[in-house]
């Protein structure tokens, strides 16, 4: 265990999303998204639920702002909400009570000394956008690039920090892949690739957006902030194991990370693997698209800082995998496990493995060259209806804030920021409200949704107050 503080600018906050805490779905003349469509049908969520109250943050920004203040946060990550701002998904739509509503939430941080950091999509898009194709039409490009020119020209006055697209990795293949999530687009082997396609270029417009138009006048920094499991290699001494654990990190992260923080192009694993498998599958061309050179130059350094979220870990060997049907999970060649003795969490895929958070630092910092780092959502979900006294989350949060301060102490990783997820009990996706990753325990049977601090909110706010951890009393 290893004592010490960080240095006196880094930043520690908590983080949220629109659709998991604000409910008023269709409050004031929001319009809907597709996860209000896709929970209003019965058996897509578990138990049935959906965010139509969630925690009713629409109505509770003094009750949030206090949360905040009670932690001693230096920074706060919501998102906005693209159909509450513009219910059709077009400017010409502005919804004047969803601006208020995050002027509101905004200017309650500011006069909180609380840093606002602001996600443009977190996922609920506009139903209406989906309706002509949602993010495998490159109309999309045009459309975000409008909704995040807004958000700029109303909001960059008072926010400085930007994230364009929270996980599009996931997005890609959760939504395309598997269709587990909205809009639930079952094409494995051709669909997350071409999306992903169309999100680095509409990231890479709204960062150009930013950089022509608002920078020199508002002077804040935007990234993407994609999903990031650590891959260790089941035989470290196996030359082909660390391969595949490489190639799993870069079909993961390098997918998206590669493009923006090196040369504007896919990884070259990814690039042979899909058109070596292509080509044997006697496709005319490889599944994964080509960038133009214009594009690769344009996509090419549009991120100022290393954002990411990161849960757990897992064990990567080679594999040989099937041609057919066409995935990009086969594409790969990975066999991807857990070891049993980690301990397990309210997600299966989610297990604590506090030494990988250690490892994913260095690896970002040995791919990218060191770029400045933000942590942007870790934490624990429990199943359980009540869980203030919530030792386990306590014992997450001080292993991966030890190996995080391990990574920026010893092994000089430029590590700025850290944001626990999440400030509040909240709705998990697919999963409804049954695992609770909260600071702070929401009583969702209660109209009021009261907010109580959990053991883990006292714990993290000490974190905090310390800017690190302290060597006991009695050790030093």
């Amino acid at each position: 265990y290893f004592y010490g503080t960080f240095p006196e600018d880094f930043t520690w906050g908590v983080s949220s999303s629109a659709y998991q805490i604000e409910g008023g779905w269709d409050a004031d003349g929001k319009g809907p998204s597709i996860w209000d469509n896709f929970t209003h049908v019965p058996g897509n969520v578990n138990n049935n639920s959906t965010g139509d109250i969630a925690c009713d943050s629409y109505n509770k920004v003094e009750e949030d702002i206090y949360m905040l203040r009670a932690l001693g946060v230096k920074n706060y990550r919501f998102s906005l909400s693209w159909p509450r701002i513009f219910p059709t998904g077009r400017n010409n739509s502005i919804n004047s009570h969803g601006v208020a509503y995050y002027n509101r939430l905004i200017d309650g941080l500011i006069a909180n000394n609380i840093t606002p950091i602001v996600t443009l999509y977190h996922w609920d898009l506009p139903q209406a956008l989906q309706d002509i194709g949602g993010w495998e039409s490159n109309e999309l490009i045009d459309l975000f690039d409008s909704f995040a020119d807004f958000c700029f020209q109303t909001f960059g006055d008072r926010v400085k920090f930007w994230i364009t697209i929270n996980e599009p990795n996931i997005i890609a293949r959760l939504g395309y892949g598997e269709g587990l999530f909205p809009p639930n687009v079952k094409e494995p082997g051709t669909a997350p690739y071409r999306v992903a396609h169309i999100l680095l270029k509409a990231h890479a417009r709204v960062y150009h957006t930013y950089d022509d138009k608002y920078r020199a006048s508002q002077g804040g920094v935007i990234a993407l902030c994609p999903f990031v499991s650590w891959a260790e290699p089941k035989t470290p001494s196996d030359p082909r194991d660390i391969e595949a654990a490489d190639r799993y990190l870069q079909f993961l992260v390098g997918w998206f990370t590669h493009p923006i923080f090196k040369n504007g192009d896919y990884p070259e694993v990814m690039k042979w693997k899909v058109g070596n498998r292509s080509e044997l599958q006697n496709l005319p061309s490889s599944r994964l698209p080509v960038f133009t050179a214009e594009e690769r130059e344009y996509i090419r350094g549009t991120a100022d800082v290393f954002c990411f979220n990161t849960y757990s870990s897992k064990i990567v060997s080679h594999s040989t995998t099937r041609l057919r049907p066409f995935s990009y999970e086969y594409d790969q060649e990975v066999s991807v496990r857990v070891d049993s003795s980690w301990p397990s969490s309210a997600l299966t895929d989610h297990r604590p493995v506090a030494w990988g958070l250690r490892r994913v630092l260095n690896w970002i910092k040995e791919e990218y060259g060191n770029p400045p780092i933000y942590i942007i959502e870790n934490g624990v979900g429990k199943k359980a209806d009540s869980d203030v006294d919530d030792n386990a989350r306590i014992f997450y949060y001080k292993t991966y804030i030890d190996e995080a301060l391990k990574a920026y102490k010893v092994d000089g990783v430029n590590l700025k920021g850290y944001n626990a997820w999440s400030l509040m009990d909240n709705f998990e996706w697919v999963d409804g409200y049954e695992p609770r990753f909260g600071l702070h325990q929401i009583d969702f049977d209660n109209p009021n949704r009261p907010r109580t601090p959990k053991r883990s909110a006292v714990y993290y706010a000490e974190v905090i107050h310390n800017n690190g951890i302290l060597l006991p009393k009695e050790d030093e």
